[in-house]
């Protein structure tokens, strides 16, 4: 057990005891805190997290500058091996199709990975964290939008949960905020445009290993004539299957060790591309003039349009640069974009274009072809090399981003291992790697080349920054509360460029385009199933919680005992006490010592700080020392491994009985300095105030003796030893439910539940330690 826990008493807790003599009589107003977990929490000052407006030193910022690349940037950073190729899958039919196509690469990526992301977008991070559910979190916390049911008006004590909001209110912004929160439509449109996005960046986690080790390791066939189509697909699934297998030794960690790796990527491609440039034709810096954009469209007409799926290759993996900002800062991020990344990319497919202008009949082999002979081994080891961290990068961000879902009730409860004590998010869960590399092996053999993968990878990427732009927009209007001009030239510049984009990839919806919409189809019925049984089974703990009254006549039963220890009963119901406690008791006719009613919750932002993470409320009468307690979670925060979770919260419990024992003593301190000097001022009259006050004393001696002996109690429970109670909860259609809701309750929800980890390993509970308690819920 900690030592004492001094706690300092706040401003408004030292006005609460203050003792005020009115005249001759004593009038002092008793101390006392509404611990309710539905009305009010205790707060700790301060910030947690890494702001985006905190003061940085450059030191700091430029090494995390130089980490990012290895991070960031691997996706991005290997388009240049099958943009061209991918766009001209017909050949060149005119010289000047080169310039048009450079141009469009160029403009793209200027407005979408430069202006949008590095300008626009990180500024919408959630207290450093970033990617879909970063926007979601922002918008449900500043309009009551979410449909998580657990809401508490105390979550909003929470540091991080809070907003810096501009002083300024438009009625735009709360117009949008009336109609979004009155709307169950709008609910639920964010909710599934999240999902979706989730799904299809999951799918780019499926589709990045597949063509960056193809278009890699195809680069072999310059150099071996013997080597086939076949045998590149092999090898390449090879690999694949090789860098899934190493996952479980948490090779996110060795994510920072890539970055030398990548910026010698990038100065090969840079250095290769001014080469080019210089030997071939330099005239290709005309394409920074838009025309050329125009005149390609006019030759070309709609040939030039589906071309678009090919440009937008050019800008795949850009997400990772929000979605990633957690791990870094905005600074470092913006820096090394602008600084190594957005110059290696521009003259790398300007080198490319001045290739193409002398050997335009070379296109579909565009990269190896344009790379000088003495430099093509080394350009190919680092190019393979290259291709895995960006594969890498990607299935590191799925794994991250089933974990976010998972805390929002979105997907079910598989185990999440954290692969680092030293990085945050560095996380492995070894149901998701395998279906993922599954996945992956099916994809590279039955597309077999770049070209059909390329269809749908486009496809991926395109929805998922058309969803961030959507969502982004919201964000402007109601919380930055941004010129409406600005929104205005937003939405015509950024967001129709994207849906000129994904009008063009959707079109070959039958070359390989429906392979990510079948993924998110699958992906989304599974969270939709999930999350929709998830609320459901919540309402039900709701409508049937065990009152008050019930625990202390439970508790007064003759028949039940008392048994040395401490019982944690775990459930997700924040509101009350579960059904399946009655259903505990009228089983086991014993309780222990000390009962505490654990609540896991998941909050709309990225982290919790840990002197946060408890909330307690007493279940009266004292001594029946039953408690409940609500364990605060982020969606990015360790929930097992990284913390000792059962010492914390028997630690937090003790220093919330003990701040109990301070504001009784300091009560009666006061009440006794206050009787002191009345009996010296005492008059005819006023005996009786104090006789009530010598009452009042009395019972807070009594009181201050029954939380010193809870304390002593909750010492003794917990070296007695502690049992975890896990409720688990089988749910079934209730009589008379539709085919629809028995479909989605006793097959869909049921056949995912028997398939996932136990809850007793997702929380690391000792098995020696660990009890089930079963009920049947009828939704």
């Amino acid at each position: 057990m900690s030592g004492d826990v001094v706690i300092e008493p706040t401003k408004e807790e030292e006005e609460a005891v203050s003792v005020q003599l009115q005249g001759k009589k004593l009038s002092w107003q008793k101390l006392g805190r509404n611990d309710s977990l539905d009305m009010e929490s205790r707060t700790v000052s301060g910030h947690y997290g890494r702001d985006s407006k905190q003061a940085v030193k450059w030191s700091v910022i430029l090494q995390l500058a130089f980490q990012s690349i290895g991070v960031v940037y691997g996706d991005i950073g290997t388009s240049p091996l099958y943009v061209y190729a991918s766009t001209f899958t017909n050949g060149i039919n005119h010289i000047d199709d080169i310039l048009g196509v450079l141009s469009l690469i160029f403009y793209t990526l200027t407005l979408i990975p430069l202006v949008k992301y590095v300008l626009i977008v990180l500024r919408a991070n959630d207290n450093g964290d970033g990617g879909t559910f970063a926007l979601y979190s922002l918008i449900c916390r500043y309009a009551k939008v979410g449909l998580i049911p657990s809401e508490q008006a105390e979550d909003c004590d929470v540091s991080n949960f809070q907003l810096e909001l501009p002083s300024k209110r438009l009625k735009r912004a709360s117009r949008l905020k009336y109609k979004l929160e009155n709307s169950q439509f709008a609910k639920y449109f964010l909710l599934v445009a999240t999902m979706l996005g989730t799904s299809m960046v999951i799918g780019d986690g499926v589709l990045t290993p597949c063509i960056s080790v193809l278009s890699a390791v195809g680069g072999i066939k310059e150099a071996s004539a013997g080597m086939t189509q076949d045998k590149v697909v092999w090898v390449s699934v090879a690999i694949i299957v090789l860098l899934f297998m190493v996952q479980r030794f948490g090779t996110d960690k060795v994510g920072y060790s890539f970055a030398p790796i990548i910026c010698v990527w990038f100065s090969l491609i840079g250095g290769i591309g001014i080469y080019n440039f210089i030997k071939y034709d330099p005239s290709v810096i005309k394409a920074i003039n838009p025309k050329y954009i125009v005149d390609y469209f006019t030759r070309n007409k709609k040939d030039a349009w589906i071309s678009l799926g090919g440009v937008v290759l050019a800008i795949t993996g850009t997400e990772a640069l929000f979605a990633d900002v957690g791990h870094f800062t905005v600074q470092s991020i913006q820096l090394s974009m602008c600084t190594v990344t957005y110059p290696a990319l521009i003259l790398a497919y300007m080198g490319q274009a001045s290739f193409l202008r002398k050997h335009s009949e070379l296109v579909s082999e565009t990269f190896y072809k344009s790379i000088p002979h003495s430099l093509y081994w080394p350009m190919f080891i680092v190019a393979v090399m290259a291709a895995i961290i960006a594969s890498q990068a990607m299935i590191s961000g799925t794994f991250s981003i089933v974990q976010q879902s998972i805390s929002l009730g979105c997907f079910p409860r598989v185990k999440v291992v954290h692969t680092s004590a030293k990085y945050e998010g560095q996380v492995y869960i070894p149901e998701i790697n395998y279906l993922l590399m599954i996945a992956c092996v099916c994809v590279t053999v039955g597309f077999r080349t770049t070209e059909k993968i390329g269809n749908a990878y486009g496809i991926a990427v395109v929805f998922v920054m058309t969803l961030t732009s959507t969502l982004l927009v919201l964000i402007m209007i109601m919380i930055w509360k941004s010129n409406i001009f600005l929104v205005i030239a937003y939405v015509l510049v950024i967001m129709s460029v994207e849906l000129g984009y994904l009008s063009s990839v959707l079109y070959k919806f039958d070359q390989g385009g429906y392979l990510p919409l079948a993924f998110a189809a699958v992906l989304m019925t599974i969270m939709y199933i999930w999350n929709n049984v998830y609320r459901r089974k919540y309402y039900f703990e709701l409508e049937h919680k065990i009152s008050p009254e019930r625990v202390k006549e439970i508790a007064a039963e003759t028949k039940f005992c008392r048994i040395p220890g401490l019982a944690m009963f775990y459930s997700e119901l924040v509101q009350g006490i579960p059904p399946i406690f009655k259903h505990y008791v009228e089983n086991v006719p014993a309780l222990h010592s000390v009962l505490v009613f654990v609540s896991i919750k998941s909050l709309p932002i990225g982290k919790v700080p840990a002197e946060e993470r408890f909330l307690f409320r007493r279940v009266e009468p004292r001594e029946l020392n039953v408690f409940r307690c609500v364990a605060r979670y982020g969606y990015t925060d360790a929930r097992n491994e990284e913390e000792p979770f059962e010492r914390m919260l028997i630690e937090k419990l003790e220093e919330f009985i003990k701040e109990d024992l301070w504001l009784c003593q300091t009560t009666i301190s006061n009440m006794e300095i206050a009787e002191g000097d009345q009996v010296d001022e005492l008059v005819d009259g006023e005996t009786d105030q104090l006789d009530e006050n010598s009452k009042l004393a009395q019972q807070e001696n009594q009181k201050k003796a029954e939380l010193e002996k809870q304390i002593e109690t909750l010492d003794r429970a917990w070296r007695a030893g502690v049992v975890h109670l896990i409720g688990e909860s089988e749910v079934v259609a209730g009589k008379g439910a539709n085919i629809g809701k028995r479909i989605l309750i006793d097959y869909g929800y049921n056949f995912l539940k028997r398939n996932l980890t136990q809850s007793g390993k997702v929380f690391d509970i000792p098995h020696k330690r660990m009890l089930k308690v079963g009920m049947t819920y009828e939704l």
